[in-house]
């Protein structure tokens, strides 16, 4: 897929405006698909463009060159006088990019004569001559502040170009105000993307550091966004997902592949992904240096008792074990033998340090595993404690984000750069994210999916990134509400309510409208003032027009729900949603109780009565015509609850005593026609019940389509 890239800082977008605007306009045309638009905060793009456009064949375009290959694209095959004369226009476009009136001044008396006999500027229709030239004036401060202060020709083109076409002035908002709703949503949030980080020269290099031993959760999101974010903020920035392979134990490809899956469903490409396992030979060597400063030193104290002696500040029994014996015993280690396995390499600090991460933390250790990169070649493997300060320095990384969980541990990573010789690197802590009933322990969720309280690591009542998006939450929504948060150090448990409440802003005028009934003692209902069968197209949004129409069916017998027929009287007038009003004749009711005890209605007739007015009935109801086998397609939708009842499990709590009984909830439907040509990933509102998410189409050929309910923050 396309996508375009833009710097929201350039001081003037006349280079940019066109571009974005010439594109739309083929999307709205069809004769493009859509084209994903990402703004920098950043006053350029590297090679000092304002604007690429990135093909999907991995060609690069950049400012000029752009309109130039969409108009190419637009009259593909036309060798005509027209095609000339807005080939001309466009290139002279580029006049109208100078800063001052006086370069202007020209351009403006030649494109004001053009229009003296005109309403256009080719021919007798919009062409992209007429949007390239005023996206370039619209885009330069100057020209534009001028454009009404000239000729009435001018003025009149001007106008009436923004007036046909409302969506230019939302894509000229949506850039300008890219980087202020970035600072506003941070400041509503109490948030501030400037707080306190260490400043850098030059270009930002990030990390975020995945452990290849499970899938990404909402609280990982939290720093690979954030990452991303401060590594690209400015030009020239690098993102480096380094993969901390360091324990074979836990690790497998299967999680390393599904990370970089989870990452790009973030829309998070890093620059550059490097493994901990690149660099065995490299720590190993720099292990042995510190053994020979004096710095390190072997330790063979019984499973537990190393770790008994720290808490209570007493030395190792092998702490003052000679430099000698240490790089014998760590020989050993390193072979594998039986011996060597039971020692571990310490470094030496202060066992009685007030702070426990100082007191000879152990930075390597034996481990018989495979390992999923490098085999067998190694039996020791160091820890992440002494991983990160080295890989950190060795790769550039100018700021590591850490989560403040590490803050103790942020005196033992300057320790070891330093007692190693290497560049010190600046450190930010956050706050991790937390959500109100929701466990992100990897233990705890591993031990839910494979207790088969949930289908699996994508089950949709899960928190992982895959979990969430699949249940519908919107990627543009997620990155919204995660730098909301920003690099802040205030321990926070959210609301799940907010983050679903944000979603719904992104999907309202974006999700196509259809209709489903309940199969549940569905009721037909008979209905007079119908000659014939028939159908028309109706729009799938009432407010966005380019979603399309849908096809309506209109007959003489429909289905309505129970739910519904139950609450009407005789003679009561009701509309019928996308047809009119109706009045009920005749009601039939079974003999025998429902469940609640009350009689079920299994019949109605009505007449159609169009000429009423929809304002003045209480109840509108959805319905489907049965006039064609194929206008009730069978569908499940399915709502969830939370996987806990308790809002924060403290850590003396047992996992299964807090475990929602019953989380999902399934109903059988049939919908309208057109929920046939829906697939999997797509986001739709069914009239009266909500949003969903398309996890199965008819096209899967799997019998009935199923989709997900999406909580709107009112659940």
């Amino acid at each position: 897929m396309a996508s375009f890239d833009v710097a929201a800082k350039a001081t003037n977008q006349a280079l940019i405006f066109p571009a974005l605007i010439v594109g739309e306009y083929l999307e709205r045309s069809k004769t493009l698909s859509n084209i994903p638009r990402k703004f920098h905060d950043a006053p350029s793009l590297p090679g000092n463009a304002l604007i690429q456009l990135k093909l999907e064949d991995g060609k690069v375009l950049a400012d000029k060159a752009i309109v130039q290959h969409f108009l190419e694209l637009a009259n593909s095959g036309a060798h005509d006088q027209r095609a000339s004369f807005i080939q001309t226009w466009v290139e002279r476009s580029f006049d109208f990019t100078a800063t001052d009136f006086q370069s202007l001044r020209k351009p403006f008396d030649e494109l004001d004569s053009n229009l003296a006999l005109r309403t256009h500027i080719v021919g007798y229709s919009l062409s992209i001559a007429d949007l390239a030239v005023w996206a370039t004036i619209r885009g330069n401060k100057v020209a534009h502040n001028a454009v009404k202060r000239t000729s009435i020709n001018l003025a009149r083109w001007y106008s009436y170009i923004e007036s046909i076409n409302p969506w230019v002035t939302e894509i000229y908002l949506e850039m300008t105000s890219s980087t202020l709703k970035k600072i506003q949503a941070a400041s509503a949030a109490g948030a501030s993307f400037d707080i306190d980080l260490p400043q850098v020269n030059g270009p930002m290099v990030t990390r975020f550091p995945p452990e290849p031993s499970g899938y990404l959760h909402i609280g990982h999101s939290k720093a690979a966004l954030l990452n991303d974010y401060f590594a690209h903020k400015k030009p020239g920035g690098t993102l480096i997902c380094r993969f901390d392979d360091t324990n074979p134990s836990k690790e497998s490809m299967e999680f390393q592949d599904s990370i970089l899956q989870d990452l790009k469903s973030m829309e998070i490409v890093p620059d550059k992904t490097s493994y901990s396992s690149d660099y065995f030979q490299e720590m190993y060597e720099l292990a042995i240096a510190l053994i020979k400063d004096g710095k390190a030193f072997a330790d063979d104290s019984e499973l537990g008792k190393g770790d008994e002696s720290r808490r209570n500040r007493l030395p190792s029994k092998r702490r003052d074990l000679s430099i000698e014996e240490t790089l014998a015993r760590f020989a050993d280690m390193k072979g594998g033998s039986t011996e060597g396995q039971r020692w571990c390499l310490r470094a030496r600090i202060a066992y009685d340090h007030d702070n426990g991460t100082l007191r000879d933390p152990v930075i390597y250790r034996c481990n018989q595993i495979s390992h999923h990169r490098t085999g067998t070649k190694w039996k020791i493997y160091p820890t992440y404690d002494f991983c990160a300060p080295i890989l950190d320095a060795l790769e550039g990384i100018t700021v590591a984000l850490r989560t403040n969980e590490y803050r103790d541990r942020n005196v033992q990573y300057e320790w070891m750069q330093e007692a190693l010789g290497l560049r010190q690197v600046k450190i930010w802590d956050f706050s991790r994210m937390n959500f109100i009933r929701t466990v992100l322990s990897k233990r705890k969720l591993t031990r839910i999916v494979d207790d088969g309280k949930v289908t699996g690591w994508d089950d949709p009542r899960m928190p992982t990134i895959r979990g969430i998006l699949r249940r519908g939450m919107t990627v543009p929504a997620l990155r919204e509400f995660i730098l909301k948060q920003g690099p802040s150090r205030n321990i926070l448990n959210l609301e799940w309510g907010a983050f679903w409440a944000l979603n719904k802003k992104y999907i309202d005028n974006e999700a196509p409208r259809f209709t489903a009934i309940d199969e549940d003692n569905v009721v037909r209902c008979s209905v007079s003032g119908v000659d014939a069968s028939t159908t028309e197209e109706k729009p799938r949004h009432a407010k966005n027009a380019k979603l399309g129409t849908k096809k309506v069916l209109y007959s003489n017998e429909i289905l309505i729900e129970q739910a519904d027929a139950a609450t009407f009287e005789k003679d009561e007038e009701i509309t019928l949603m996308n047809w009119g009003n109706a009045i009920v004749r005749s009601i039939t009711k079974s003999s025998e109780p429902s469940k609640d005890g009350t009689p079920l209605i299994t019949g109605l007739e009505m007449d159609l009565h169009l000429s009423g007015d929809f304002k003045k009935t209480k109840k509108k109801i959805t319905w489907l015509s049965t006039s064609a086998q194929e206008n009730l397609v069978p569908l499940e939708y399915i709502s969830f609850d939370y996987l806990i009842t308790k809002d924060k499990l403290e850590k003396e709590d047992t996992l299964e005593d807090f475990l929602t009984p019953v989380t999902e909830w399934r109903t059988r439907a049939v919908a309208d026609v057109n929920v046939s040509e829906l697939k999997a990933g797509q986001i739709v509102q069914l009239d009266r019940k909500g949003y969903f998410r398309i996890d199965r189409g008819v096209a899967d050929g799997r019998g009935r389509v199923v989709v997900f309910n999406i909580p709107t923050g009112k659940d």
